[in-house]
């Protein structure tokens, strides 16, 4: 799906582009709003509608299940739609479910409907990505990935500290319907300002479904479910730990969560660049980077200057999200709406993940602090994951490179 007229030379973005992404971008910090800032609202969930901090942490993981189960239905069942109207009627999804949430009543309503707030948002990213990559030259897909990632990450940055700053001034609640007007805004905005592309010739949910069939999919979205989980196992419970083991003031939680947010802004800029000019070991290297911070989190928790410094460092790991989409992307062959949303099934059954395991560490009393612990096991883990990727890759090209007929073979999209 190219996105360049004849006059548009490869080496610059096609016309509209700036429009273009902040238009996706608005979208995508709508959802970033909306998917973080209840991880700092949880003792006032909690306190409201009546059950501890870890059970209120289920409503992250019920979003996060929203996402898991919405991504590949939504992405399979509208995979011939445009993309503009595909991505507005994904927001308007995502509006209706803040709102709801907002009105819920008690704790079963509320995990019921931030499962349903979640179903649009791994296919509304995956198809973000796919337009913000037509209309980036070829050199440039990772960037535009980048400037799509920007809108989630700028919401930690933003949006989560202004929300998580209504939620304790008029209830949690409120911080809801600031994400749902968000999303209103980026309805009008997509409408106003994307260009109308079609979905790729031949698209239908049969041909989708191939993706499932590329072992290097599998793979790499195992890199980032497994992997990518560490983050959310500290940060899921981020407030709770610095105001109880660092002793940090509660009007300065808004404060470290913007830090969290400058540092996946940083992350998620230096990630895309470094993807664009080798994205395997860009891959590699986060997950490495990852299980260093979150092992130092455990020491530095405990003073509210070094966990402030660490908890900025823990938001730089999202690093790894444009790079992942751009990997998604190179081996899923025709069937890339599924792949693309996939990605974000994969970073929320990360969310999902790490949010129940550093809640059952800090149930069975091993700490506020114990997280860190939880999330780097889950780095390395994901790193394991990675080596079996390049070994299995690896192999598949000995092999073909050790077969008779090599020379007249097709090349095999799926890499490994």
């Amino acid at each position: 799906m190219s996105a360049f007229p004849p006059s548009v030379t490869p080496s610059a973005p096609a016309p509209g582009f700036a429009r273009a992404m902040l238009a996706l971008g608005v979208g995508g910090f709508a959802i970033g709003t909306g998917e973080f800032v209840i991880m700092g609202l949880l003792p006032e969930v909690a306190s409201d509608i009546g059950t501890t901090i870890p059970q209120a942490g289920h409503v992250i993981s019920a979003y996060a299940l929203g996402v898991v189960i919405g991504a590949p239905v939504l992405a399979v069942l509208a995979a011939a739609w445009p993309r503009r109207a595909l991505l507005i009627a994904l927001m308007a999804v995502f509006a209706a479910g803040n709102f709801a949430s907002a009105l819920a009543p008690g704790y079963l309503s509320l995990n019921l409907l931030r499962f349903a707030s979640g179903l649009p948002h791994g296919t509304y990213f995956g198809v973000a990505a796919l337009v913000a990559a037509a209309l980036a030259p070829p050199d440039r897909r990772a960037r535009a990935v980048g400037l799509v990632m920007l809108g989630l990450t700028g919401a930690t940055l933003v949006g989560v500290p202004i929300a998580a700053w209504l939620g304790q001034q008029f209830g949690w609640r409120a911080a809801f319907v600031f994400v749902g007007l968000i999303a209103l805004l980026a309805m009008a905005m997509l409408r106003r300002d994307l260009p109308g592309l079609a979905a790729p010739s031949g698209a239908s949910p049969l041909r989708e479904l191939g993706a499932l069939k590329r072992k290097q999919v599998w793979l790499t979205l195992g890199i980032g479910a497994i992997g990518f989980g560490g983050m959310f196992a500290v940060f899921s419970y981020i407030k709770p730990t610095l105001t109880e083991v660092a002793g940090l003031p509660l009007p300065g939680v808004p404060l470290v969560l913007a830090l969290f947010g400058l540092g996946m802004v940083g992350g998620n800029l230096v990630g895309s660049r470094l993807a664009d000019k080798a994205l395997m070991p860009t891959i590699g290297g986060v997950l490495v980077w990852a299980a260093l911070v979150l092992t130092t989190f455990t020491f530095a928790a405990q003073h509210v200057a070094t966990a402030a410094v660490n908890v900025f460092l823990i938001g730089t790991i999202v690093a790894i999200g444009p790079a992942l989409q751009i990997r998604l992307m190179d081996v899923a062959g025709d069937a890339q709406t599924l792949a693309a949303a996939l990605n974000h099934s994969a970073f929320n059954m990360a969310n999902a993940l790490g949010a129940w395991l550093g809640g059952a560490a800090i149930t069975a009393g091993l700490g506020w602090t114990s997280t860190g612990w939880v999330g780097a096991l889950l780095a390395l883990a994901g790193l394991g994951v990675f080596g079996w990727s390049l070994a299995s890759e690896r192999g598949r090209l000995r092999a073909v490179a050790a077969s008779p007929g090599r020379w007249a073979r097709p090349r095999d999209p799926d890499a490994g």
